[in-house]
């Protein structure tokens, strides 16, 4: 294979990638089941995690307003911000990371890369939801 047929070759499976994750992401979106069990593997997953900021602290508080959202107690989610968010967690729980996750410490440091941009890019809909949660007494778990 020469140069031009490597380069080819890559440049057109790279917009597959991404169009791949929304579509799994979406499919996550529809089944409860799906969604659960990809909850349960974050938590699995961060669990181990040494503290390295205070937007990890926002984790928590994203899990609660993904599962709001499937549980049909908050709805006022724009499908694009639940698509980041659910191909944000997929991205963490997969066994297949820029920095493999064994390798202490660096190992996460990709997956808080991308927990950062998801905050960045959701920002505005968390911080309603947080707001729709204090309004109606319950509370945001967020450590």
């Amino acid at each position: 294979m020469d140069k031009d047929a490597a380069t080819g070759a890559v440049g057109e499976q790279a917009p597959e990638e991404p169009e791949k994750g929304y579509e799994k992401a979406a499919e996550v979106l529809r089944d409860p089941d799906k969604m659960e069990r990809l909850l349960q593997k974050l938590e699995q997953k961060l669990r181990p995690v040494p503290v390295v900021g205070d937007k990890l602290a926002d984790i928590p508080i994203l899990v609660s307003m993904l599962k709001s959202w499937v549980e049909k107690e908050y709805t006022d989610v724009p499908r694009r911000s639940l698509i980041v968010l659910v191909g944000t967690l997929l991205y963490i729980v997969s066994p297949m990371d820029v920095i493999p996750d064994f390798i202490p410490i660096v190992g996460q440091l990709d997956d808080v890369a991308i927990v950062a941009l998801c905050l960045k890019l959701i920002q505005p809909d968390l911080d309603k939801y947080v707001a729709w949660r204090r309004s109606t007494g319950r509370e945001v778990a967020a450590e």
